[in-house]
């Protein structure tokens, strides 16, 4: 059976809760039996760190790109990343907007949140800066249904 997993969480994360939420997603996708997705809309941050490891666990990868102008708003030392990881994607679902905007964004995450089977959260908890952000994805996942792994190590930080 082929078990969709999603991911939300923060961006501007510093190296050390870089390296701790590397580990925790390891240590949850390693434990998820059979054949595994990750889906993940490519962000800068959690995003992009879980991309890494559902492609170092030997697992596929799906993209939902919000907008055609996403890229363009990712900070620039994230475009590399972004762009390997959007070609190792063995599907990518590109959304209809234009402006990547909050409204392309929390589209995205229910587009996300309706494909999968269980979230992965890189979330502190706290409530989101702005409409779209990781606790109204939370909310949404939980309000569908879908069981959400919260993951925020002790001492873990954001920008």
């Amino acid at each position: 059976m082929v078990k969709r997993v999603g991911v939300t969480g923060h961006r501007g994360l510093d190296e050390m809760t870089t390296a701790w939420i590397t580990d925790a997603i390891r240590r949850e996708l390693e434990s998820t039996a059979g054949d595994l997705v990750g889906m993940t809309c490519l962000a800068d941050g959690a995003d992009q760190i879980f991309a890494s490891v559902v492609l170092a666990v030997g697992a596929s990868l799906e993209v939902v790109v919000p907008a055609r102008e996403y890229r363009q708003g990712l900070p620039q030392d994230s475009h590399g990343s972004y762009d390997r990881f959007l070609a190792a994607a063995k599907a990518v679902h590109h959304l209809d907007h234009q402006q990547s905007d909050p409204v392309a964004h929390m589209e995205a995450s229910t587009f996300l949140v309706d494909h999968i089977d269980v979230m992965i959260a890189v979330w502190d908890g706290l409530p989101s800066r702005g409409w779209g952000g990781t606790a109204d994805v939370i909310d949404l996942a939980r309000q569908r249904g879908k069981p959400v792994t919260v993951l925020w190590p002790p001492g873990a930080t954001r920008a």
